[in-house]
């Protein structure tokens, strides 16, 4: 079962790692070492979906800065992340993102997550942060029309990374609870 302070499950997917040729799979302990940011998003080639991916490449030197790195996941194939991305936006594409998609084809690492609707076969908006050590330290998840805020995302990894206690509103720069 899938639970805050516990080993985070493990994965092995197909990947945009090489976007040519497509046959690099990425998997959780390519990120040994690193916090991960990881996030399922439900289909390729919709509405609420581009503008998130594009939220988290226009801040990932940010994600960066903080010492973690970005893993978008949904249940489309590689080929159709490859066309996404190859696809200019005004065309209803992607366009190029600065980190990994990864192919849940399987539904497998979405049903271990919590994540897959399984009548629809596709993933609610999951958020995960997983720690240096393959422990997952922060979950969220949202309806299919509501995006991520990456503001938040990096807020709450700054938090997590101070190893203290956040009070509510808490920003990066600000000590943590002294008790």
């Amino acid at each position: 079962m899938l639970q805050v302070g516990k080993r985070a499950p493990d994965f092995d997917m197909p990947s945009t790692k090489d976007l040519k040729t497509l046959k690099e799979n990425v998997k959780l302990s390519d990120y040994k070492g690193k916090w991960l940011v990881l996030f399922f998003y439900p289909l390729d080639f919709t509405f609420v979906c581009p503008t998130e991916l594009k939220a988290f490449s226009d801040k990932y030197d940010e994600v960066k800065k903080a010492g973690a790195e970005v893993l978008a996941i949904s249940t489309d194939s590689v080929f159709s992340h490859r066309a996404w991305i190859n696809t200019p936006d005004a065309q209803g594409g992607l366009g190029p993102v600065k980190y990994v998609l990864a192919s849940d084809i399987t539904k497998d690492v979405s049903r271990d997550y919590g994540v897959l609707i399984e009548d629809k076969g596709i993933a609610l908006r999951g958020l995960f942060i997983i720690d240096q050590d393959g422990v997952l330290q922060y979950q969220v998840v949202h309806g299919l029309n509501i995006g991520r805020s990456v503001d938040e995302t990096l807020r709450v990894l700054e938090a997590l990374k101070t190893g203290g206690l956040c009070a509510a509103d808490w920003k990066p720069g600000q000590k943590p609870l002294s008790v």
